[in-house]
């Protein structure tokens, strides 16, 4: 019984040792892949997409129902008429609508503003003469009141009142009829529709022949774009980015219909009635863009790269260099141990969900690995900015041009697992 103890101990003992030296003689043949540490200036940034609108877009629409007759001739071109893209000066005109009924109320009303003139010269020659009558009663009845009775002096006097009231009344109307015809002429004047601003057309929504509204909630005949050398960018940013965004920050962005030249604003606000989607939660972000060459045109869409921080001549590696982790026994004999109870510490809790991963700390740490022969050593650095790319580090010791290992030709995520696995469990045989 204890011979076959003995054999299975001497067994266990051989294989554990073969695998150790079965895993170190397999690390010797890994090929690293490295690059060499450099110094840079470094953007932190935020993409986002957007549409470029015009600063200000006024809608004109007609305010007199009728008939479109026709349009106005082009500023540019006489021959033409008003249509897309058409330059406009306030009072340019737009289009004329059919104006024969408004020409004949024009005319009904001039004729009942006559009829209220004559009507105010009448009040007055009755008022002329009941005031003469008026006058000539009160002088007899002043020398003898037997003469003129009560009566006849109080009709006088009543005569007088009763006609400077119809003549209150008749200038009344006559004011009426003088409002009535400046509003037809008013009406008339708006079956020519102007523009109201200078300004280019965007949009022209009426043509020749067809009848349009007027009122509130009916759809404009014209849409004029202020200033299109100056626009916006409307661009959605994500809740989580928002907070690194604030006003007059840079911003680039380019547009497909453009794809080798790129453009510069300035964000000049940042609404705050965030909308939801899907439960993302989005801002909207306005940027300021100089449009003085005219190449952006309005509603194109726009890629934004929000520059959110620079760092000037900082150490650089690919971000590759930080994620990498090598095999527990491709490590430096002196780093091996610690190396492998980093791991061990830094695997997740399986037992407490509640638990985080791991305790970071204020500042972010990580490691780099540097090639000694066959193996790697670890050099432990401070994180600074990332670019997606590259990495902002700082460390002691590491200076420009060190080669730090992005790779090895013959390690994947399921070998490195198992190499673990394979070293923590051999490590008690081997004491």
């Amino acid at each position: 019984m204890k011979k076959l103890l003995l054999m299975i101990a001497l067994l266990w003992g051989g294989g554990a040792l073969g695998v150790w030296y079965w895993n170190d003689a397999h690390a010797q043949k890994i090929s690293y892949r490295t690059v060499g540490a450099r110094k840079g200036d470094l953007r932190s940034t935020i993409n986002a997409t957007g549409t470029i609108e015009p600063v200000e877009v006024v809608e004109v629409g007609a305010q007199v129902p009728g008939q479109v007759q026709s349009f106005g001739a082009d500023l540019t071109d006489p021959k033409k008429t008003i249509s897309y893209g058409s330059q406009v000066e306030p009072r340019t005109v737009l289009a004329k609508l059919d104006d024969a009924l408004y020409r004949t109320r024009v005319d009904q009303a001039r004729g009942r503003l006559a009829k209220a003139e004559a009507d105010v010269q009448q009040a007055e020659v009755k008022l002329g003469q009941v005031e003469r009558e008026r006058d000539r009663t009160q002088k007899l009845r002043s020398h003898d009141t037997r003469i003129v009775p009560i009566q006849e002096y109080d009709a006088a006097l009543t005569n007088d009142e009763s006609a400077r009231a119809t003549l209150s009344v008749a200038r009344a109307a006559f004011a009426v009829a003088r409002a009535d015809l400046a509003e037809a002429e008013v009406n008339l004047d708006f079956t020519t529709i102007r523009s109201s601003v200078r300004g280019v057309i965007l949009d022209r929504r009426v043509n020749l022949g067809q009848t349009v509204a007027a009122g509130p909630g009916v759809p404009s005949l014209f849409l004029i774009a202020r200033d299109l050398q100056r626009l916006e960018i409307w661009s959605s940013v994500n809740e989580a980015d928002i907070g690194s965004i604030h006003q007059g920050q840079l911003v680039r962005f380019n547009v497909s219909s453009l794809p080798r030249e790129t453009f510069e604003g300035k964000v000049s606000q940042i609404r705050l009635n965030a909308s939801m989607n899907q439960n993302v939660v989005t801002y909207t972000v306005v940027v300021s863009v100089d449009n003085s060459s005219g190449k952006l045109l309005p509603y194109l869409t726009a890629r934004l790269t929000f520059e959110v921080e620079v760092r000037r001549n900082v150490m650089l590696v690919p971000n590759a260099a930080i994620r990498w982790q090598p095999r527990v026994q491709n490590v430096v004999p002196e780093a091996r141990e610690t190396y492998a109870m980093n791991l061990r510490r830094r695997a997740p809790d399986r037992s407490d969900p509640s638990r985080p991963d791991r305790d970071l700390p204020d500042e972010p740490r990580g490691t780099v690995w540097l090639r000694e022969s066959d193996l790697v050593r670890p050099v432990e650095v401070q994180i600074g900015l990332s670019d997606g790319v590259l990495t902002e580090i700082r460390a002691d010791g590491l200076d420009e041009g060190t080669q730090v290992v992005v790779g090895a030709s013959k390690v994947d995520s399921d070998a490195d697992a198992s190499s673990i696995l394979t070293y923590t469990r051999s490590e008690p045989a081997k004491k």
